[in-house]
């Protein structure tokens, strides 16, 4: 098969969707890989590199596209690569199509195949391509928020951890799930007083397994988050539904309560968000203020970290491509169930019903649209 690499355009990213070593294993698989020029290099990963593990360079994205099958990136098709897009053509990416009417029309005018990373499953339910990048968001978001907490930053002027005779920060981590659980551990790390806010009463016990008296474990309610989220410092906003829309659970008027200065660092950002306030910003402009209340809602944290996240991205999804670019699209899909809950939009179709339902579309199951491929 043959699999091109773009380089991203999304704004301050600079993940690449495969490594020279993933690079290597696909071309020892026979398959032919066509990298755009530099683009690793903004993770230290260099044409020389790619040249080495079996790669063509190609100098401009169009070319990419024109010559491959399958095409392997990070982040979202920008409207220009949706351009591109042919119905011969195989997107694996990330997609997060439910806040996204503009992707979700030009995908499904497209024709392709569109399988994206965060819906894909494994054996117990779990999302096993989002997962390493909920991880680094997870650790990211107490980063990020410490950092927006100085008064540099229109914070309140408060060290996370405090010092000896001065109270730390309050962090409130809403959603006790792999950000949550990231987030909780950088948190506790840097000496803050944490609550965790979950409805999942077995992932708050594993946390109070692990952690004890350090974190306060709290079953969320509309009542409980107002109480939590009025009086913290700083809100970590981790809620997911599997390819739907976040649920707005802190309000715009509950964000009106909030202490002045406090920050919220809202990780749901690239599915809409879960505070009412929420907007999507970028690494060159990553905050904003509603009534004193710093904003952090960059939709591709992990972008800042990329080399990091590169790799830990590509440990997790280089088994699925070996399966594509192998079997070929259908056949991985109909081996592979896990895989079928990937699929998005097909041949002009939405196949995932949670997109479906979020911006009110015709809907069709992924597993009847496999004879299309």
């Amino acid at each position: 098969m043959r699999i091109g690499i773009p380089k991203e355009i999304k704004n301050h990213e600079y993940r690449v969707g495969l490594t020279p070593a993933a690079v290597k294993e696909l071309v020892q698989n026979g398959h032919e890989v066509f990298v755009e020029g530099n683009a690793g290099s903004g993770v230290g990963f260099y044409n020389e590199d790619y040249l080495a593990a079996g790669a063509a360079i190609l100098e401009t994205p169009e070319a990419v596209f024109d010559v491959a099958e399958l095409i392997v990136k990070v982040k979202e098709p920008q409207a220009i690569e949706r351009a591109r897009l042919k119905p011969h053509h195989t997107l694996f990416t990330y997609l997060h199509l439910a806040p996204d009417v503009p992707q979700t029309n030009d995908l499904i005018n497209s024709g392709a195949t569109c399988i994206a990373y965060e819906t894909v499953t494994d054996v117990h339910g779990r999302l096993p391509l989002l997962a390493p990048m909920s991880e680094v968001a997870g650790r990211m978001s107490i980063q990020a928020g410490a950092r927006c907490l100085e008064k540099s930053m229109a914070g309140r002027g408060m060290l996370l951890g405090g010092v000896p005779g001065v109270e730390p920060a309050k962090v409130v981590i809403i959603g006790a799930g792999v950000v949550g659980q990231n987030a909780t551990a950088m948190a506790v790390g840097m000496g803050a007083e944490v609550v965790v806010l979950d409805r999942s009463v077995d992932a708050l016990r594993r946390l109070d397994a692990q952690y004890g008296n350090r974190v306060r474990t709290v079953y969320s309610t509309f009542q409980s988050i107002e109480q939590h989220v009025s009086s913290a410092d700083l809100v970590i906003g981790g809620v997911l539904l599997p390819g739907a829309a976040a649920p707005k659970l802190i309000t715009r008027e509950l964000v009106g309560k909030m202490k002045p200065g406090s920050v919220i660092v809202d990780v749901a950002i690239d599915q809409g968000g879960c505070a009412e306030t929420s907007v999507a910003t970028t690494h060159a402009e990553p905050t904003f203020i509603v009534d004193e209340v710093v904003h952090y809602c960059v939709a591709n944290m992990p972008g800042a970290v990329a080399r990091t996240s590169t790799l830990a991205l590509n440990n997790a999804t280089l088994p699925y491509v070996l399966q594509i670019a192998n079997k070929g699209p259908r056949k991985a899909l109909e081996d592979n169930p896990h895989l079928l809950e990937g699929l998005n939009v097909c041949k002009g179709v939405v196949t995932c019903e949670s997109v479906a339902l979020a911006q009110n579309l015709t809907y069709k199951p992924a597993a009847q649209m496999l004879t299309e491929i």
